[in-house]
């Protein structure tokens, strides 16, 4: 293969001012970028930190694990979001590394979560993780089922929910979803609506968007495993 056919890599911190002028110009002043980083190495990384960025997300506790605690002492501020699924048996994990998990979805793990965050003395800020369309293969909590879970997650297990999560199905409309995840929000008096990827997020802030998270847009394709 000679030099010319390698592709180049994506210039991240032209990538992540692009994204942020698309979301001002959708109406998101105020949104809030997680540049998703997922199977994204350190080299891919830092160029996103060094201008000035300080939100991420990372879908897997262990890859996450291996890459954020020198980054997070070579870069002061930096938030970091858990966005992918949580298996009870890496709560403790979480609650170390994490400063927000946006995908509590069951009661198990917010009773977990609960004892892992009065065991380390720290509280990261919970989303509820909701499957508006009820697919079988995705985490969160039913629709129906959210109303019941937030109550739970505050009163019994006192934990710190700010707001909520969903991923649409692939092959629908988002708006729908978004608007239903905006109703949940809403009636239990939420003010945050992490919804809306680099396919969709100018959709996600026209119904209500708090945070959008922002992967291919900023970091280019994931590298195949």
């Amino acid at each position: 293969m000679t030099q010319s056919a390698v592709e180049a890599p994506p210039d991240v911190a032209a990538n992540l001012a692009e994204v942020a002028a698309r979301v001002a110009a959708a109406g998101g002043e105020n949104v809030r970028i997680v540049a998703v980083s997922k199977t994204h190495g350190a080299d891919r990384i830092r160029p996103a930190l060094e201008a000035g960025h300080r939100i991420f997300g990372e879908n897997r506790v262990q890859e996450a694990t291996a890459k954020w605690p020198a980054l997070k002492d070579a870069f002061e501020r930096v938030e970091l979001h858990l966005v992918g699924p949580l298996q009870t048996n890496k709560a403790r994990e979480a609650v170390r590394l994490f400063d927000v998990i946006q995908s509590v979805d069951r009661p198990k793990l917010a009773r977990r979560l609960a004892d892992e965050m009065a065991r380390a003395g720290r509280r990261p800020a919970c989303y509820v993780q909701v499957n508006t369309g009820e697919e079988p293969q995705k985490a969160g909590v039913p629709p129906a089922e959210a109303d019941a879970l937030i109550a739970a997650c505050r009163d019994e297990y006192g934990l710190p929910v700010e707001g909520l999560m969903c991923l649409p199905p692939f092959d629908e409309d988002p708006a729908p979803h978004f608007a239903l995840l905006a109703q949940i929000a809403r009636r239990n008096g939420l003010g945050v609506l992490s919804m809306g990827m680099s396919a969709d997020f100018e959709i996600a802030i026209q119904f209500g968007a708090t945070h959008v998270r922002i992967g291919t847009a900023i970091f280019g394709p994931r590298p195949k495993r």
